[in-house]
C-alpha cells in the first residue's frame, strides 16, 4: 500500500489573488448595497419634495424668509450640538 500524499499548499501567489478576489467581492457587494441604499434615499428625498410635503414646505418659507430660516436652523445646530 503507498502512503498517502500530502496535499500541496497553495504558494503565495495563489493566496494573494485568492483574496484579491475575496476583497473584489466584497467591494462588489457594498457597492451594490450602497447603491440600493442611494436609490432608497433619492426616492424618499423625491417624495418629499412634492407639493405639500415637508420638504416642499421648508423649501417655500426658506424662500420668503432666507435670514429666518438661517437663525432657525443656527438655533437648532446650537441645540443638537450643546446635547453631545
Amino acid at each position: 500500500m503507498d502512503a498517502p500524499q500530502p496535499t500541496p499548499q497553495p504558494g503565495m501567489a495563489e493566496r494573494a489573488i485568492d483574496a484579491a478576489t475575496d476583497a473584489s467581492r466584497t467591494i462588489g457587494e457594498v457597492a451594490g448595497g450602497l447603491r440600493a441604499a442611494v436609490d432608497r434615499l433619492a426616492y424618499a428625498i423625491e417624495e418629499a419634495r412634492k407639493p405639500g410635503r415637508p420638504l416642499s414646505t421648508v423649501a417655500a418659507i426658506t424662500r420668503e424668509a432666507p435670514l429666518a430660516s438661517l437663525f432657525v436652523a443656527f438655533l437648532f445646530g446650537v441645540a443638537v450640538a450643546r446635547r453631545r
